[in-house]
């Protein structure tokens, strides 16, 4: 079956970072919404007076948001259609609780629920402190905003999205990513992206 495996939490839990050790042993599409959209939105912000890296602006959620998402949609049905594995890389928390939305890819993509194995990444952290300090080491321009704002922008780091899709509880795993991603660590999440039914946690 085809995998289309999200990776989800907030900025700084290594959602990324996850992403790509598992894409060394699951070839997929590596979509990451950020790389998809980013250089449009912070264009756009630009013309219009705003700070090009504050995701947080009425303007950006209000005119932006759906769009920078719904690109990343888009690019993930091309690539399920000509019959890729896929990686999602994006908090996803709008979508996650729109049963209809998973539906609307897998069937845009030609596919069926039945056709496509369905996993979700959870990526959290237990250190609000280890958060800011993989922002920092990231060192990328759009991070910037949310460094300067820190007060405004400090998120529970365990935060764990509502999941309305119909997938199985066993298809969603939530990660502590804290410490390093010893082998042992990515073993257990390329087992749970490869079982069928997965029912292990990490």
């Amino acid at each position: 079956m085809q995998k289309l495996v999200f990776f989800i939490g907030v900025a700084g839990t290594g959602k990324t970072t996850v992403a790509r050790k598992l894409s060394d042993r699951i070839p997929a599409a590596f979509l990451d919404r950020d790389t998809i959209g980013g250089r449009f939105v912070e264009a756009i912000l630009e013309l219009n007076g705003l700070d090009k890296r504050d995701r947080d602006s009425d303007y950006y959620k209000k005119n932006l948001r759906d769009l920078e998402y719904d690109t990343a949609k888009d690019v993930c049905i091309e690539n399920l259609a000509a019959g890729q594995n896929v990686f999602m890389i994006s908090p996803f928390t709008a979508e996650l609780k729109n049963k209809q939305w998973i539906e609307e890819v897998v069937k845009a993509a030609g596919l069926s629920l039945h056709e496509v194995d369905i996993k979700v990444i959870v990526v959290t952290l237990q250190d609000m402190e280890l958060q800011k300090i993989r922002i920092v080491g990231r060192q990328t321009e759009r991070d910037q905003w949310k460094l300067d704002n820190w007060g405004n922008f400090e998120k529970r780091i365990e935060f764990v999205p509502q999941i309305n899709w119909d997938i199985p509880s066993s298809s969603i795993l939530v990660f502590d990513n804290s410490g390093e991603l010893t082998e042992e660590k990515s073993e257990q999440l390329y087992q749970f992206v490869n079982e069928k039914q997965a029912t292990m946690s990490v």
